[in-house]
């Protein structure tokens, strides 16, 4: 089986260049990673991992903490993480938290710690101190989206701001009766996502001088079919309906649309809808709504936890020094499209 040497030989580079090319590490052109994998597939060589591993004290995997798998916006995440891994040679450990406490204070006090992962990105979890420095002490970089991770990398959005801009988007229209539909309580559990949202969404009503009212406040869990329940409860009991709402989320933007279909109600005529996420289904329903691109909110995260692990953001002896920690707020997109329009002029609601 030829070796390192030999795929050094045929591709004219030298075997550092070689073994940095072929273990992922950024700093190599693209021309002689290009030379190198060409080599090595011609020759039927494969890297070693473990004996990378013993040289350099790196396992090649890096560990994705996720509170849900299923849901639309983890899954993009992960898809971002992984692609951006596979393409610097590094393996990926997925933990799929659930709703079980159990389960998480177990991957995060036993199996994160364990040696085979070298650095780790969390997605709206929120860690205790405790739980940070424990990884810290081991030298695993942590990477956080979606809120402040103290001692940690962070990539987030500015969740209130932005709430404030869509619901200032449905004022700017002439809209008075703005009602907001958001994640019920348990959810706030993931950086007060909810709670931020609904801040902003208070912010901009009082800013213009509306009234925050309570039975236009309702709540769901991020889903099409949670939020379609709340739609035809909203929609169908109050005693005078809004002529707008602005989504915690896209789908549950989409589940609202579906409630006003069921009342005969046309968007944006009589309703118009606003949400957050820039999901798939936003373009097919034609949804005003802020993208966040979380695709790429996953491929910054695992390129920042590589430049740890490459000591581009780090200390003196290999590890991650605290005081290294970045918070980067990820650039967002307001998208317009035919879901929101001026505000209909007044009308009586029929029982």
């Amino acid at each position: 089986m030829a070796g390192i040497k030999e795929v050094a030989s045929r591709a004219g580079l030298s075997v550092a260049t070689v073994s940095r090319a072929l273990s992922g590490k950024s700093n190599v052109s693209s021309k002689s990673r290009r030379l190198a994998q060409e080599a090595a597939r011609e020759l039927g060589f494969v890297p070693s991992y473990h004996a990378s591993s013993l040289a350099s004290g790196r396992n090649h995997n890096i560990g994705l903490v996720v509170p849900n798998v299923q849901r639309w916006y983890f899954s993009s995440v992960l898809e971002g993480v992984s692609e951006t891994l596979l393409d610097a040679g590094y393996d990926l450990t997925l933990y799929n938290v659930g709703e079980q406490p159990e389960r998480r204070n177990s991957i995060l006090t036993d199996f994160l710690l364990r040696k085979r992962l070298d650095a780790v990105i969390t997605v709206a979890l929120v860690l205790s101190e405790e739980e940070i420095g424990q990884l810290l002490a081991v030298h695993r970089p942590i990477v956080g989206i979606g809120g402040a991770l103290r001692g940690a990398s962070t990539i987030r959005i500015d969740d209130e701001g932005l709430a404030m801009m869509a619901t200032r988007h449905l004022i700017g229209l002439g809209h008075t009766r703005i009602a907001h539909i958001t994640g019920d309580a348990g959810l706030n559990r993931d950086f007060k996502l909810p709670q931020l949202r609904q801040k902003g969404f208070s912010a901009a009503l009082a800013g213009a001088g509306l009234e925050f009212r309570p039975e236009w406040h309702v709540t769901a869990d991020f889903t099409i079919q949670g939020a379609y329940a709340a739609g035809r409860r909203l929609l169908g009991t109050s005693t005078e309906r809004p002529t707008a709402v602005f989504a915690a989320s896209d789908e549950m933007a989409v589940g609202i649309m579906l409630a006003a279909r069921d009342f005969g109600l046309r968007v944006p005529e009589d309703l118009s809808v606003v949400g957050i996420d820039g999901h798939e289904l936003s373009e097919t329903f034609g949804l005003t709504t802020v993208s966040q691109d979380p695709r790429g909110q996953g491929r910054l995260a695992a390129a920042t936890a590589l430049a740890l692990l490459e000591g581009a953001i780090g200390d003196s002896d290999g590890g991650t020094a605290a005081t290294s920690a970045q918070d980067q707020e990820y650039p967002t997109e307001f998208v317009i499209r035919h879901s929101t329009a001026v505000a209909p002029g007044p009308a009586t609601r029929t029982a």
